[in-house]
């Protein structure tokens, strides 16, 4: 299978940092160094949740593509979103938090598409159980518990049938990704000792750029491993994205109401 450092490779030749950080984040659920001052402005906005590689990242995407397919039927919809997460896996190479994040994705795609989203969470609940009886050492994951608390929070307030429209899709991701980091925050809480009071506006002026990373960075390191023009376009649309996303956070870090530190 690829090693995922193959294609963030690709993407740190075309993007400078933070952007280029984002990206593999966000695709490739690579941390971000700790050390950093954008680092700690992230978790000043309350988007720490973006930038690890879960179930809520994934599946923006897949409600992106069920939006753009609604016209085909909720079965080949439901089809083409597993492909494309099982090409997804194929790509990056099968490494324990994309494994984790496909599953959780999968699950939320079947659950949501047919609206059974209840069975959905004692399934999500069990994996949980299993893959911390395979590795224990997940547990005190702070990747894991966020990826876990984010798609059980999606589950929660996901709509029961596919939204209709840009607009539809637009409300829906805000929908999930404020459930997301609603869910996500007592974790950040408890390792970080702070809460975001500004991470409402920060998910809903960001919120909507996740998938279309997701699709232009995949293009960008996949065509640019091939050749280095090939991925110049779409890196350079997820060059705007990001560069959007940086300027978000750091400008609402910057007030000292932004959030309160215990």
């Amino acid at each position: 299978m690829p090693d995922p450092t193959v294609f963030t490779g690709i993407i740190d030749k075309y993007l400078p940092e933070p952007e280029s950080s984002l990206v593999s984040g966000i695709i490739f659920g690579i941390n971000l160094d700790h050390k950093t001052i954008f680092y700690d402005q992230i978790k000043r906005v309350g988007l720490l949740h973006i930038v690890v590689l879960s179930g809520m990242n994934i599946s923006l995407l897949s409600g992106l593509i069920s939006t753009l397919t609604i016209r085909v039927g909720k079965r080949i919809s439901l089809l083409l979103n597993m492909l494309i997460i099982i090409f997804f896996v194929a790509f990056v190479g099968i490494q324990a938090p994309i494994l984790r994040a496909a599953f959780m994705s999968i699950l939320t795609s079947v659950g949501t598409i047919f609206g059974k989203n209840t069975l959905t969470i004692y399934i999500l609940i069990l994996s949980a159980i299993c893959m911390i009886i395979i590795k224990p050492d997940w547990l005190t994951s702070i990747s894991f518990q966020l990826s876990y608390a984010a798609t059980f929070g999606m589950l929660l307030f996901a709509p029961k049938s596919q939204p209709k429209g840009l607009l539809g899709y637009c409300l829906t991701d805000l929908r999930i990704s404020i459930a997301a980091q609603i869910f996500t925050a007592p974790i950040i809480f408890l390792y970080f000792r702070q809460v975001s009071l500004i991470s409402p506006l920060a998910n809903l002026l960001v919120s909507w750029t996740i998938a279309p990373i997701m699709i232009f960075g995949f293009l960008a390191a996949s065509l640019g491993k091939i050749h280095y023009a090939l991925g110049e376009l779409f890196a350079f649309i997820c060059f705007g994205l990001t560069h959007y996303i940086v300027i978000i956070i750091v400008t609402l870090s910057k007030p000292d109401f932004a959030f309160v530190q215990f």
